[in-house]
């Protein structure tokens, strides 16, 4: 998944690479394992980045299979030699990268990264993108050279050589661009024929507006709501967020796969429009990381194979939330852009007891939330339904509380009020 943001775009050199040490050759392992973070749904890895001066620098990595740029914050390029220089307002620097190692280490794997894709500093030092914690990602761009295994049971990624890893589960087919790295899935809703992609860059999945209002005005029975709460707050459409409609689709064959109440959102257009660029084609959807945490995904880019291996059954309680919907803030904090419907009334108190517009997100439960990733604060808000959240609120320099409940969004009618009379139903 991309992020908007004032950005400066450099591009890697072909062949530009740093002179190896000639008497200390060093075996290189063919594929690597390593611990993943998940942070609201996204893959976080440590990367190692090779300095000039022989050391090396530890930076969280964001595995982004729906991205084909290398995204870097200001501190990691002027690590490795981009000449960039980046204050508050921004970043600025050369066009053309210093002698700069187009590779990073992974797991003690060297990691190269294409010139396929653009490097990308946003305006910021020290992430990606607010709410994250990334200052590198890895994009589609560089990992359509490997085999890649995304093991979302067991936390794990694993990335080698084409035929280094050995993949399980069903096999399906995958369309991959040639360039960019996008992946889609063949793939049938109610019998017609679809192709969506896969991005475990995105914590919700997405369907084409086309499509999300073909399927919701055929099933007006159907869960669905307004405004992006829990793994749909992604914090990248600002105040369009408030607006989107959500819905469970009943039932998705996903290549091999056969996926059942999916959470799904309204593919917005600027995002649609960056994909099918990317992909080449009309992208009617794509899905995203909260529909395939059940699943060990592997990417075979070599023979455009993609594999499913189930590693548990476990139905997650991925809309148990407050329903707030936030924007993560340069500056560390969040701020509230509202608050989503739940039963046809607000579900957190609004006005001027309550949550407004514009007010400061500042602790959940006396938890501060400066300085946290989005998916920390969204770890907060979750619970089980009818549990109490304690919000610390600012506005206008002024603190305060206000008490809201967890709610059960996106649910069956008769399933929300069973938990409202008698608690979460399993």
């Amino acid at each position: 998944m991309r992020f908007s943001t004032a950005l400066i775009a450099l591009v890697f050199l072909a062949g530009s690479v740093l002179a190896q040490d000639a008497g200390k050759p060093a075996a290189e392992p063919k594929s690597v394992t390593v611990p993943v973070t998940l942070d609201h749904g996204r893959v976080i890895i440590d990367v190692y980045l090779p300095l000039q001066d022989g050391s090396s620098k530890r930076v969280r990595g964001w595995i982004d299979t729906g991205d084909p740029n290398i995204w870097m914050s200001g501190r990691v390029a002027g690590w490795i030699g981009l000449g960039v220089s980046c204050d508050g307002q921004g970043c600025s620097g050369t066009a053309t990268p210093k002698v700069v190692s187009p590779e990073v280490m992974i797991g003690g794997m060297k990691i190269f990264l294409s010139a396929m894709g653009q490097i990308r500093v946003p305006g910021g030092t020290s992430a990606i993108a607010p709410g994250t914690s990334a200052e590198i990602k890895v994009p589609s761009s560089v990992l359509r050279n490997y085999d890649v295994l995304i093991n979302f049971p067991d936390r794990e990624f694993s990335i080698g050589l084409p035929g280094s890893l050995k993949f399980k589960g069903v096999k399906g087919k995958m369309i991959v661009d040639g360039s960019s790295g996008f992946i889609q899935i063949p793939s049938k809703i109610e019998n017609k024929n679809y192709n969506l992609g896969l991005d475990v860059g995105s914590s919700i999945s997405f369907l084409s507006e086309e499509l999300f209002d073909k399927l919701a005005s055929g099933h007006p029975d159907w869960p669905h709501m307004i405004g992006a709460v829990g793994p749909a707050n992604m914090g990248e459409a600002g105040d369009d967020e408030t607006k989107w409609r959500l819905m469970r689709v009943d039932r998705i064959q996903y290549g091999p796969l056969y996926l059942t109440d999916v959470a799904v959102a309204e593919f917005p257009k600027s995002f649609s429009a960056f994909f099918e660029k990317d992909a080449g084609a009309v992208v009617s959807g794509l899905i995203g990381a909260d529909s395939l945490m059940n699943y060990r995904v592997g990417l075979d880019y070599a023979h455009s194979a993609v594999y499913f291996d189930i590693g548990r059954t476990f139905k997650f309680p991925d809309f148990d939330v407050v329903g707030l919907i936030l924007r993560p803030d340069g500056d560390t904090g969040f701020t509230i852009l509202g608050a989503a419907d739940f039963d046809g009334k607000p579900s957190v108190l609004t006005g001027d007891d309550g949550v407004q517009a514009g007010d400061h997100l500042l602790a959940v439960d006396g938890i501060p939330v400066p300085d946290s990733t989005l998916g920390q604060v969204w770890s907060l808000l979750e619970g089980t339904p009818g549990q109490e959240r304690k919000l610390t609120i600012e506005r206008g320099g002024k603190q305060f509380t206000v008490v809201a409940k967890v709610q059960h969004f996106l649910g069956q009618a008769e399933e929300n009020q069973s938990q409202e009379k008698g608690g979460r139903k399993n």
